[in-house]
């Protein structure tokens, strides 16, 4: 939209709370929550971790995280952030996780995944990229509570073929 008169905050009419508005023409641009779609992505029994190369959490480990691009499913999303961010090749073997933070309006969902090779290298937004056994993933320099959360939930149900994708 391109709009030469000015945005406004206000209440369109039969809504029911403030949105930002076109003063000239009316135009709603509603503003909504972002997705975030990631993998814990694991060769055996080790886990692929990326260190943040970016803010926020600049120098914090994570599992391959991000923005969902227009045009892409879920899984697609998150497959393409593990080779942005670790330069691997994974299959999603299941949905993982769905976390709601209303706080930050994003919706965060993790998937289960399995690399397809062991190569993995830091992508543009990473600082370092490793394979981690489970007692060696750096668990005082985690980016998020979520990481924590989404790898505890992955060792709960490693071998299980079906299982539930736990939430908040």
């Amino acid at each position: 939209m391109k709009s030469s008169g000015p945005i406004l905050r206000s209440i369109p009419e039969g809504d029911d709370r403030e949105r930002l508005v076109c003063g000239d023409c009316g135009f709603v641009l509603y503003e909504n929550p972002k997705i975030i779609v990631g993998a814990v992505c694991t060769w055996g029994d080790r886990y692929l971790m990326v260190k943040r190369a970016i803010e926020p959490r600049l120098g914090y480990w994570t599992m391959p995280i991000g923005y969902m691009e227009l045009g892409e499913t879920t899984e697609q999303g998150a497959l393409r952030e593990v080779w942005e961010e670790a330069r691997a090749v994974a299959e999603v073997d299941g949905l993982l996780a769905v976390f709601s933070i209303p706080q930050i309006s994003q919706v965060h969902m993790i998937y289960r995944a399995r690399m397809v090779t062991p190569e993995f290298a830091a992508g543009p937004e990473s600082l370092e990229a490793g394979l981690f056994g489970w007692d060696e993933i750096p668990w005082d320099h985690l980016a998020y509570p979520n990481v924590r959360m989404a790898l505890d939930y992955e060792r709960q149900v490693k071998g299980r073929a079906a299982f539930a994708p736990i939430g908040l």
